[in-house]
């Protein structure tokens, strides 16, 4: 196994010696054990580790859900999460953050480093795929072309979903004929996503396409989408992890 070089996150001090211990027996290069968010953050920004380990609850709290958007973010680096946590809402919070996998407390070695050898092996390819769409980027040109080769014959109607539809001749998105109160960047984006509907339209695309000022992030793309989807009857917009979006076709 290439070495691996691991940050561990936990703040019960027993545990987080059990993960350096057993990781360390499986050939794994620990970095640091951090029992807070701020010394994570510091040597997530200094070492760049491979993998993160991050306890959901640090000091009894969220803060691990916190530190993971933080990672997923500025460092896009894989992370797993550790819990004892079963409660739906907490679940429900970290998912948001897209991780790489969870292991349970009591952890099961065994399960642990299989864990940790999946979630790079994902980051692996959403790495390969991230680099693929940086050479695909989109101008307005080319996918104007795109959307009136999936227009109604005679019509500049673009279907899409169930009962959506864009009438590229206005720029604008109706849902059931109604058409949607979207600004101007949710409607750009939607038809970034249809003119290449069952494709994932990775985040720099969208950032190159939509966003005319500099500065724009993932984080930027993500609250579009959030915003977007509480205007859409129904959430058609598909997330590929650590990549972008999609629209299936």
């Amino acid at each position: 196994m290439e070495e691996c070089r691991v940050l561990i996150v936990e703040d019960d001090e027993i545990t987080s010696l059990n993960l350096e211990l057993s990781l360390k027996k499986n050939g794994y290069d620990i970095i640091y054990l951090c029992d807070n968010i701020t010394q994570a953050k510091n040597h997530v920004s200094i070492y760049r580790p491979d993998i993160v380990i991050i306890d959901i609850s640090l000091q009894e709290k969220n803060d691990g859900i916190e530190l993971a958007a933080f990672i997923r973010n500025e460092h896009s680096l894989p992370f797993i999460f550790l819990t004892s946590y079963s409660d739906e809402d907490i679940i429900s919070q970290a998912k948001l953050t897209e991780p790489y996998g969870y292991i349970l407390k009591p952890f099961d070695p065994p399960s642990l480093h299989a864990t940790i050898q999946m979630a790079l092996f994902k980051y692996k390819l959403e790495e390969e795929r991230k680099e693929d769409l940086k050479s695909l980027k989109i101008d307005k040109l080319n996918l104007e072309k795109l959307l009136f080769s999936k227009a109604s014959s005679n019509k500049p109607i673009v279907k899409f979903g169930f009962k959506y539809h864009i009438d590229i001749s206005i720029c604008e998105s109706f849902y059931n004929g109604k058409k949607l109160g979207l600004t101007k960047k949710e409607n750009s984006f939607l038809r970034l996503l249809v003119a290449q509907l069952g494709l994932v339209v990775s985040f720099e695309q969208v950032i190159d396409y939509i966003w005319e000022e500099k500065g724009a992030t993932q984080n930027s793309v993500r609250t579009l989408v959030w915003r977007l989807r509480s205007k859409l009857e129904n959430d058609i917009i598909k997330n590929a992890s650590g990549i972008g979006y999609y629209i299936e076709e």
